[in-house]
């Protein structure tokens, strides 16, 4: 069975990228929300293994719609894909419970790794 993503970023681009990434692996995205605030709404809705979350969207970002999911949700596996990858958001991150971090531009074998380590 697949593990279903929720992936959330405003960029087509990098929908596109993604999809091609996880191509034969055993993750499928099942929804693409554009804004935090979607992400926040649709979560319950979707119900997915994993979240792929940008940072720097219009509107609500990444880090307070992880914040709010997770607070709904503390079982909730977050990944932050973000060019965004400085210490302290890094570290805010953290505190907030995202369980991990991938930089972008992202290759597969760094998201492969970062999907796997929030399952674990």
């Amino acid at each position: 069975m697949s593990k279903r993503i929720m992936m959330v970023d405003d960029s087509r681009l990098v929908k596109v990228q993604l999809e091609e990434a996880l191509k034969g692996t055993e993750y499928e995205i099942v929804y693409h929300s554009k804004s935090g605030e979607e992400a926040v709404e649709q979560y319950p809705n979707i119900n997915p293994d994993l979240v792929t979350m940008d940072i720097i969207m219009g509107g609500m970002d990444g880090l307070d719609a992880a914040e709010i999911i997770l607070k709904s949700d503390p079982n909730a596996r977050i990944v932050m894909v973000t060019s965004l990858a400085y210490e302290d958001t890094i570290e805010r991150a953290k505190a907030i419970g995202v369980r991990g971090f991938v930089d972008k531009p992202f290759n597969r074998e760094q998201l492969l790794k970062a999907f796997a380590e929030a399952l674990a």
